[in-house]
Formats: C-alpha cells, structure tokens, sequence
C-alpha cells in the first residue's frame, strides 16, 4: 500500500514539475548549499494551566467511562501527562519561519501537517472534510454550554466571567460539574471541553474561552478541530517571533509530540501501527526522552540537523490522501478560532518523500 501511494505521487511528472517550479519561485529554503542562519534570540513564556486536577478525575474513571471518551473524542487524555520541556520549546521558536510556516532546521524544513495531527489525535468521530469556521451569527455564549454541559440557564449565566477581554468560564466551576453531574455521559462532555480549554487553546490561564466552546459545539457534528489547532499554533508562533516575546497559547503538548515524532530517524515501526486501537499518542507519551539539555545545547542541535537525522514522515503515519494543493491556491488560509492564517500545503510533499 505504502509503495503504491509513493509511486502514485512519484510518477505524476506534472504534479512533480509544478511543485519544484513553485518551491523555487516562493524561495523555498531548502536549495543546494542553503544552511539557516541562528534567529535571534527570543523571550517566549510556555506558562501552562495546572492540570493536576484533571489527571486525578481521569485517573479515578474506570474502563468503560475511558472508552467512552476514547469513542467521542479520541486520545487527548494522554496530553495530559506531556511533560513541557521549556528549553526545548524555546529554542524551537527561534526556527519557526513565519513566511513559510514551517521550521527551519540546519538544511532541514519541516511544517506540522493537517495529515499528522489528525492521526494524532484519533478521534473516530471527525470528518476531515468537514472544517470549522465561526458562524457569523451563531448562539449565545449560555446557550452552547448549556447545550454542551447540560445545565440550566441560570447556572451558566451565574458562572460566566470576563478575563482578558473575552467571555469565559472558570475550569473550576467545570471541574465540580465533572464531579457531580449526574449523567456520565455530560461529564465526559465536559471533561473533553477542558481538555480542549486547558490543554490545546489555553488562552486565559484557568479558564475556557468562549470561542472554545464554539469550536466544542461543532464536534458533535462532525467537524474536524485540526486545521483550527493547527492555525492557533502557527498563528502563536508568528506573534512570538514578530514581538521576539509573549505566551505561546497554542497547543504545545501537540507541537513537541510531532517533534519528537521526526527527530531522530527511528528503526523500527511496530504492527499495532495499524490497529484501530493504536495511539501514537500514548506511545509518544511513554516514550522516556532526556530533559537535562540546555536551551543553548538544544539550539546547536538543531542548527547543525541533516536530512539522515529526520524521519520525514511520521513512523505512525498510514499512507493515504494527502492535502498538498487546494485547488489552483498554493497558499490556502487555515480557519482558526480567532480568525485565519496562512498555510502551505505544498510543503507536505517534502515529508512524504516526494521533494
């Protein structure tokens, strides 16, 4: 099957063509004797929510409770138990590359993919043709949670707050509804809401934001959140190297897990790669990974990376259709929760082997 797809793509001379062409015209990086200079260096917090709570809730819910997360929402949990390695982060934001969206390592470019993050995650229930956009007049802020958590108006009314600017509302008062709430299935509602105001768009340090809660509303339908994941991350990083300072607010657990996930090349890929009930998730997780590297050590590592140091796809990865180009659109905006930014998908070809 692997073969057969890399073949498909190989052999399209047309496709081939059109995707050196391009890379040429747009500047790409990776031309014959490029080498990335050292980015200055910038102050970037990577201050996250505490989610000692959360991993007691989870760790207290038996088998059947956990299956019924894993069949509605995936494997996020084991986000929860990614140790943020804050020196690695920072050296890692001096490569990101606004103009491309992608990082720039040594002679190494590589962009966190719709393809990887997907797989990442898992969840059963997504369509990934099916993206998120904000509705221009969708319903009030009390009227999707009381849709999401099952409870009154009046008690979501009583708990919404304003942090930052934006409508919210405290972790703790979902962590007591989690706790109490009669119907499991609700608390597994709000549980995955959590995750997903904590853990992958945590704006406002303890609480969920409004426009989470939007994003949440529409998984039920199928909606694919990746594409609004990943244009939260690319969104953070750009304002980060642009100010060289502030709070990345994207998902970091996700952003380190597809790092490690490439670097370095990996011998071996297990069979259960391909079982419905793999995670890659929790086998990144599991995976024991040094954390005395200095920031300095980190930045030389990474300045001095070659192509036999990368796994250009993802090991986990099951050879499928890849988004590469979005009609004649080489540069495609991806809808975030806050608005757009730009991606381009013709940087996947080069992790999938087909520079």
């Amino acid at each position: 099957m692997e073969n057969g797809f890399f073949d498909k793509v190989e052999d399209n001379a047309a496709v081939r063509i059109w995707a050196e062409t391009t890379q040429q015209e747009k500047c790409d990086s990776l031309t014959e004797g490029y080498v990335s200079k050292l980015w200055d260096f910038t102050q970037v917090s990577v201050t996250q929510n505490n989610l000692q709570e959360m991993k007691e809730i989870w760790s207290q819910w038996g088998d059947e409770v956990k299956r019924l997360f894993y069949c509605h929402y995936g494997y996020l949990p084991y986000l929860l138990d990614v140790k943020i390695d804050e020196r690695l982060f920072r050296a890692l934001v001096q490569y990101w590359n606004s103009s491309y969206s992608c990082f720039t390592f040594g002679k190494v470019d590589l962009v966190p993919t719709i393809e990887e993050y997907t797989a990442l995650i898992r969840c059963p229930k997504i369509q990934v043709d099916r993206i998120y956009s904000k509705p221009a007049n969708g319903p009030a802020f009390s009227k999707k949670l009381m849709n999401i958590i099952g409870m009154s108006e009046q008690w979501v009314i009583a708990r919404i707050k304003q942090k930052g600017g934006c409508r919210c509302i405290p972790w703790r008062n979902l962590r007591d509804l989690i706790l109490a709430h009669p119907d499991m299935k609700k608390r597994v509602d709000v549980f995955a809401l959590s995750i997903y105001g904590l853990v992958i768009f945590p704006k406002a340090l303890g609480h969920i934001d409004e426009a989470v809660s939007d994003l949440f509303d529409r998984l039920s339908k199928g909606t694919t959140p990746v594409p609004a994941i990943l244009a939260e991350t690319f969104r953070s990083l750009n304002a980060c190297r642009r100010a060289g300072e502030g709070r990345f607010i994207g998902c970091a657990q996700l952003l380190l897990l597809w790092f490690h996930s490439h670097f370095w090349k990996v011998e071996k890929v297990s069979y259960c790669v391909f079982s419905e009930t793999y995670s890659p998730l929790k086998e990144l997780v599991a995976t024991l990974r040094r954390d005395d590297i200095t920031e300095k050590n980190w930045m030389t590592i990474l300045q001095n990376l070659q192509e036999e140091n990368v796994e250009w796809r993802a090991p986990w990865m099951i050879p499928d259709e890849i988004l590469y180009r979005c009609g004649d659109f080489d540069w495609v905006p991806l809808l975030r929760i806050w608005g757009a930014v730009g991606y381009a998908p013709l940087l996947v070809l080069r992790q999938y082997r087909s520079r």
